[in-house]
């Protein structure tokens, strides 16, 4: 589609419905979604555990874009285009590793930690390595949760620091790590994906695990009574009573989206487990557990449960316009050992079966707004984040 043509889609948009089908299927406007969100956001990238050591390097993959994200040294930890300076090859072809120097398969140039070119061969007598350094991305390091951005000149991360630091600070999360990470592939263009997770108008009908355990399956008004009893005893075991709510057209510019809210469980459950019980060793500075959660979010497609023993991560990339990646983290305090202080297979269980459902919703999703006979439908009141998230769309494609 050309310009004007998505600026007259975006004109005929029905406030209070879903997104018209050309929003899921139209390549120009996948493009244009790529160049105004995910090139000017702060995303997600991983956890500082993952890189402990010097050299130890993971892959940010989305899109057409690869970034490497490897510690330097002992105080730096960069993030550079894994793209080769000479022909374009990948650098790096495995997910993960540890390296000293960077070097690119095809004809050999290596490259520093820092990104620095180290060694060209065969070129010309004046070829000048200072120029062909890796390309850098920006980086930025919260709380042990690595953010990059692709803009030369994004935009202050300094929001999120200071809305979310003080709810942050009793977690420890740089004191946590990884327990297990998974990619959930969804056949699916990114929004729907998205979409779902922003609502829970669908849980009680397809999530009967998680609508006997969260609140957020009701809505707010009937949670009230409990959500007091939370707050009060989340105040005595050292948690936020904050509530930050700066999404989508509330948060100030593109990808700085932020908020951190905590909703109670339900029939005496404490986390997110199978029957409720603890599922590892509190986390940070908490002393006890309130009965709730929290949600938090940061940028635009990064979303956070965070219970008293473990923090999930939930993070949506586009893959292709009609594939999407929804990758899961599962973060414990850093001292837990699996099969002495938490049981994997317990751990991931919940978010495991939510996610491995969500994917099928989805997929049905967008073969429903594949057909010849969709059209968009009216939102209700436990879909107003997700009308939020489709507001904030339109106004930013415009």
């Amino acid at each position: 589609m050309s310009m004007t043509e998505i600026s007259d889609l975006l004109s005929n948009q029905t406030k209070g419905f879903s997104l018209q089908q050309k929003f899921y299927k139209d390549p120009g406007i996948y493009q244009q979604e790529m160049d105004r969100i995910f090139m000017k956001s702060w995303l997600y990238a991983g956890h500082v555990s993952q890189i402990k050591n010097v050299g130890e390097y993971f892959l940010y993959e989305m899109d057409t874009e690869s970034v490497i994200i490897i510690r330097e040294d002992k105080d730096t930890v960069n993030a550079l285009m894994n793209v080769c300076r000479h022909r374009g090859s990948r650098v790096c072809l495995q997910a993960s590793g540890t390296q000293k120097l960077l070097a690119c398969p095809y004809h050999g140039w290596t490259y520093e930690r820092s990104g620095a070119l180290r060694g060209a061969n065969h070129t010309y007598p004046d070829f000048d390595k200072s120029g062909y350094a890796l390309k850098t991305v920006n980086l930025k390091i919260f709380h042990g949760m690595i953010f990059i951005n692709f803009d030369k000149d994004p935009i202050s991360f300094d929001a999120i620091e200071k809305d979310l630091d003080e709810c942050l600070i009793p977690y420890c999360l740089d004191k946590t790590k990884i327990a297990h990470k998974q990619s959930y592939p969804i056949k699916s263009n990114w929004k729907l994906a998205v979409e779902n997770y922003c609502e829970c108008y669908h849980c009680v009908p397809s999530h009967p695990e998680y609508a006997e355990a969260h609140g957020r399956s009701f809505p707010e008004e009937e949670m009230q009574g409990l959500l007091k009893q939370v707050m009060e005893k989340g105040e005595k075991i050292g948690l936020s009573n904050s509530s930050i709510n700066y999404d989508w057209l509330d948060s100030g510019g593109v990808g700085i989206d932020r908020s951190y809210d905590r909703y109670p469980l339900l029939k005496g459950f404490v986390t997110g487990s199978r029957g409720g019980k603890p599922l590892a060793p509190l986390l940070g500075d908490i002393k006890g557990y309130d009965g709730g959660t929290a949600d938090m979010h940061i940028g635009p497609i990064t979303f956070y449960l965070a219970y008293c023993d473990h923090v999930v991560i939930y993070h949506f990339k586009p893959l292709t316009l009609d594939t999407a990646d929804c990758e899961i983290t599962w973060l414990v305090n850093e001292r837990a050992e699996e099969g002495k202080d938490y049981s994997l297979k317990e751990l991931i269980w919940l978010w495991d079966v939510t996610t491995i459902a969500d994917k099928c919703i989805i997929e049905n999703n967008q073969k429903g707004v594949n057909s010849r006979f969709y059209q968009p439908g009216p939102f209700t009141k436990m879909e107003e984040f997700e009308q939020g998230f489709v507001d904030w769309y339109v106004d930013l494609m415009k």
